[in-house]
């Protein structure tokens, strides 16, 4: 059993799911929303404010820490069946294995948190994207299907925290399964395979959101689109805004059709280069704005004016540096929270390097300079 919450949840004259909606809308605020991302797996294991509580998961956490809520409502938007997670082989210190997106990879053997060296993919050609998709990735699946009475009844209308509808990703669950070298392959060997595959995904999510749409109010949307590294894109602009951006498009007309003007992916490295046709789209707020691969968050908004928002883009690298370094970053984001439509907490999960005294004394700092109201 878990333990009950740690700290006091923020001071509050207003709703999560108001606070949320006029932060990101530039209409005035009782405070900041106060909101993480989470953890490392190692820091479930290494943080002795976690090990005593028993806390083990993101989840666990943040209701530890005594976040405000926000949740957000998904479907089968990728392959089902997923393959079949195997261990293909083992050495003393690793691990050979098949995972959920059909890649042969080799891992850690105590499974530590870090990027996988993938070998091989299961899907290199059109013939094997044929045989794929005819297993995987059939649009009348019923596990598509989606309960809407019980999802009404999980969320409310009235419910007091902030619901967002997933919309997925039309090319970084591919990059997934191709690999990283295979999508750069594929895309000139195979550039009809590959748009047959974001067509794919988009239809995917286009047959979701016919289903959720108009039956629950959502406050926003997410994505999914890991695919910038730290010199920017691993696909090329061109793919990306003829391929990639005309399918947002068609998502993004569904959500405004909806009142959904809030939409935010899930993108690390140097997105600038995106920006455009994330902003065309109707994409038009970055999380969690790794802020090392990128510029500092204030820049980036003070740049794009209203029309940008950012959730998080608090430097992890300054969080390890301890006390002085973490309230001399979060004063350089003073500007940024004050402007509305930014949202600031650490730009991915937490390492276990940060120290757990100095990720509460982090904690206790935001919340005495952003725990207060703010007027946009």
């Amino acid at each position: 059993m878990t333990a009950a919450p740690c700290r006091a949840k923020w001071k509050s004259a207003m709703t999560d799911r108001e606070r949320f909606n006029n932060q990101m809308h530039y209409r005035p605020v009782d405070r900041c929303f106060n909101m993480e991302f989470g953890y490392w797996n190692e820091n479930f294991q290494q943080w002795n404010i976690f090990r005593e509580n028993n806390i083990t998961n993101n989840e666990e956490a943040h209701e530890f820490f005594n976040f405000d809520r926000i949740e957000i409502v998904g479907g089968r938007l990728w392959m089902n069946p997923a393959f079949p997670y195997e261990v293909v082989e083992e050495t003393e210190s690793k691990k050979i294995i098949r995972n959920r997106d059909g890649l042969l990879g080799e891992v850690p053997k105590d499974d530590h948190d870090t990027i996988p060296h993938f070998m091989e993919s299961s899907v290199v050609t059109p013939d094997d994207w044929r045989q794929v998709k005819k297993e995987r990735f059939r649009r009348d699946d019923p596990d598509r299907k989606i309960n809407i009475e019980e999802l009404k009844q999980k969320h409310p209308p009235d419910r007091d925290y902030p619901l967002g509808v997933n919309c997925g990703s039309m090319i970084g669950k591919i990059r997934d399964m191709l690999t990283f070298e295979g999508l750069a392959y594929a895309c000139f060997d195979y550039p009809e395979m590959v748009e047959e595959m974001v067509e794919t995904c988009c239809l995917l999510v286009e047959d979701f959101l016919d289903q959720v749409l108009g039956h629950i109010d959502f406050d926003y949307a997410s994505g999914w689109e890991d695919i910038c590294f730290k010199n920017g894109p691993i696909v090329s602009l061109d793919f990306f805004n003829d391929i990639v951006v005309p399918r947002y498009q068609r998502i993004g007309r569904k959500l405004h059709d909806h009142g959904i003007d809030i939409w935010y992916t899930d993108c690390d490295g140097d997105v600038r280069p995106l920006l455009p046709g994330f902003m065309k789209a109707g994409i038009n707020c970055l999380f969690p704005y790794e802020v090392n691969s990128c510029v500092h968050p204030v820049e980036l908004l003070q740049e794009h004016g209203k029309d940008l928002r950012i959730m998080g883009g608090v430097d992890k690298m300054e969080l390890g540096k301890g006390p002085e370094a973490i309230k001399a970053y979060l004063e350089s984001l003073i500007p940024g929270v004050e402007r509305g439509g930014y949202i600031p907490f650490c730009d991915h999960r937490c390492p276990p390097n940060v120290k757990p005294e100095d990720y509460l004394y982090y904690l206790d700092l935001k919340e005495s300079m952003f725990g207060r109201e703010l007027y946009f």
